[in-house]
């Protein structure tokens, strides 16, 4: 676990129940003095977090309650702008802004970003801010999205983890599944063509 994120989650209750369940020691060298990491995006991170077509994203509302949202697009729609930066075109969904309210009076954010055929996940932990308007966000728009930009989500990395890959169950999109169903595709089909011809030739043999 890099040190910015354990910084960031080892707050003084979470050490206090580390104690109590005797996990402490074995995480107490991720909060040691050393150099700080885990808060700059590398050439993994950025490819991972481009390859994905959704993340859930977590913010608190002023009365204290989480709130996690599912946030999707395109491949590619959350973009890596620098080494410490990530955003996307907040789009036009059903107007509750539950999120968007919440992000207002703290501007605190957690995202899961998910690669389940893989098992894989990269936590990411940070600080949002927007510029409105769809023309302001029209630099982060992916082609292909629903609906149209409200306004550019820019999130500031505080700190990343990737997670543990146990008890993630293994899920496939479709892109994921397209090169492994038109193979079976084709198998299938060449099948059934033997077939045909084979019975062509019993039938064929009757006949004499």
């Amino acid at each position: 676990m890099p040190r910015a994120f354990s910084e960031l989650m080892f707050t003084p209750a979470v050490r206090a129940h580390q104690e109590r369940m005797g996990s402490a020691a074995s995480y107490a060298k991720f909060i040691a003095d050393g150099p700080k990491s885990g808060h700059l995006i590398g050439p993994a991170e950025k490819a991972f977090i481009e390859a994905r077509d959704g993340f859930y994203q977590s913010t608190v509302s002023e009365t204290g309650w989480p709130y996690v949202q599912f946030r999707g697009g395109p491949v590619g729609f959350l973009r890596v702008l620098n080494e410490r930066t990530i955003g996307y075109a907040d789009l036009t969904g059903n107007k509750q802004y539950i999120s968007r309210g919440n992000l207002d009076g703290n501007d605190r954010v957690s995202l899961i970003l998910m690669d389940y055929a893989n098992k894989r996940r990269l936590k990411i932990v940070g600080r949002v801010s927007f510029t409105e308007g769809a023309q302001a966000a029209a630099s982060l728009f992916a082609d292909g999205s629903e609906t149209e930009p409200e306004r550019a989500a820019i999130i500031t990395v505080e700190g990343m983890d990737w997670n543990c890959p146990r008890h993630i169950t293994p899920r496939y999109t479709e892109a994921e599944l397209r090169p492994h169903l038109n193979k079976l595709g084709a198998e299938i089909a060449q099948l059934k063509a033997e077939n045909e011809r084979l019975q062509a030739e019993v039938a064929a043999s009757k006949t004499r």
